[in-house]
């Protein structure tokens, strides 16, 4: 007789210690994450207490140096590592990519001594990082933000708003990007705040479809006091720090949309190779066949152009179109596949005794997130065809 069912993911990974590695996220998502998913996810409770763990065991730190105290994985493994932890939990998953963005700043264009005095504790202290670039009136369109940051001596003051913060109220650190010139990209500087910073504070978290237990929330800067030590990059630097982090994280947002449609298509794999109508298999039927078929090519697709997007980025070389293509196809294709999965469980997939309806909740913000999928759009054009004609 026939077996069906999921299968794990066969990866192609480039040394002995990468494979390793994925093992070990694999158990730990088994162990750890999965079994609590959507319970927690249904009372809206974040794990911190999995990314304490996460730090521990050095998964919080991966795409950054040795030095002080990364993981040193190149990206092509790192993405691979956040698409098994978005498969068990998009919370973590995503929670993990942000962490990084949030850390891409410092690590990228801080100096020296703001690397050796920061970075140790934010990648593998237990300290939990949050992205702050959108705000109420300035979501596709950031360069108009408004959140100012004066100068004063030695400090600077933070005033305004930020919207849409995943890890909002709760983050350890932030990264802000706020206003220190004149209208436009150029105007805008890049600071590292303290969670506890006074001042500082954060609205109730949004009432979402989704993704219950990451919580999201506007925070509010009222005269907000940071050291010029904690300023990353010059003056006026901050929105091209911004755009080189959004690259990276369209990456991670790319691999958490595999992530959760791969756990779609094992679920409906599961319940085909299960389910009996008309005494074979749901597995057997051809029309399902060919909508298993179209979801896995999907997958594959989506995966195999994030990981060409990141081996760019591995390389040095530029990367920024082929994150967006990444970011635009993987997610669009989560959400196909996972609308898919609905399909094929029946009933039973718009019930929430099965993971199907989570994980299609769960794939449409992952269109919307690091610039939604029309702004995708836009950058790859650009690249292609130049800027638009004003």
């Amino acid at each position: 007789m026939i077996e069906y069912g999921p299968r794990p993911v066969d990866r192609r990974l480039p040394t002995e210690e990468a494979r390793d590695l994925l093992t070990l996220v694999r158990d730990l998502v088994e162990r750890e994450i999965k079994p609590a998913a959507a319970e927690q996810e249904d009372a809206g409770q974040f794990p911190r207490q999995t990314f304490t763990l996460l730090s521990e065991s050095g998964l919080l730190s991966l795409p950054y140096s040795e030095e002080h105290g990364g993981g040193g994985q190149p990206y092509e493994v790192y993405l691979q590592v956040l698409e098994e932890l978005a498969a068990g939990r998009l919370t973590v998953g995503l929670g993990v990519s942000v962490h990084t963005l949030a850390c891409h700043a410092l690590a990228r264009f801080g100096t020296k001594e703001q690397r050796a005095t920061h970075l140790p504790a934010m990648l593998g202290g237990g300290l939990l990082g949050a992205y702050c670039l959108s705000e109420p009136s300035a979501g596709s369109d950031a360069a108009s933000l408004t959140t100012r940051a004066v100068r004063d001596g030695d400090m600077w003051t933070l005033d305004g708003t930020k919207a849409w913060i995943t890890h909002g109220g709760i983050a350890d650190f932030y990264t802000v990007l706020a206003r220190t010139g004149g209208k436009g990209a150029h105007g805008i500087t890049a600071f590292l705040v303290p969670g506890d910073a006074d001042g500082l504070t954060a609205a109730a978290p949004e009432r979402k479809m989704g993704m219950k237990g990451s919580p999201t929330a506007q925070l509010h800067f009222d005269g907000v006091r940071v050291p010029d030590a904690r300023r990353i990059g010059e003056e006026g630097q901050g929105f091209g720090v911004a755009l080189s982090a959004l690259d990276s994280g369209r990456l991670g947002i790319a691999a958490c949309a595999i992530g959760v449609a791969q756990a779609a298509l094992d679920e409906a794999l599961a319940y085909t190779a299960s389910r009996q109508q008309f005494g074979r298999p749901l597995a057997d039927f051809q029309g399902l066949r060919f909508m298993i078929a179209d979801m896995a090519t999907q997958i594959e697709a989506g995966r195999a152009l994030y990981l060409a997007a990141a081996r760019l980025s591995d390389a040095g070389l530029p990367f920024s179109k082929e994150a967006a293509m990444a970011k635009l196809f993987c997610t669009d294709a989560a959400m196909r596949v996972t609308t898919d999965a609905v399909q094929l469980l029946g009933g039973y997939g718009y019930t929430l005794d099965f993971p199907a309806e989570r994980y299609m909740r769960e794939a449409k913000v992952l269109q919307i997130v690091e610039g939604t999928n029309q702004i995708q759009r836009m950058v790859v054009a650009r690249q292609l065809v130049g800027p638009e004609s004003h």
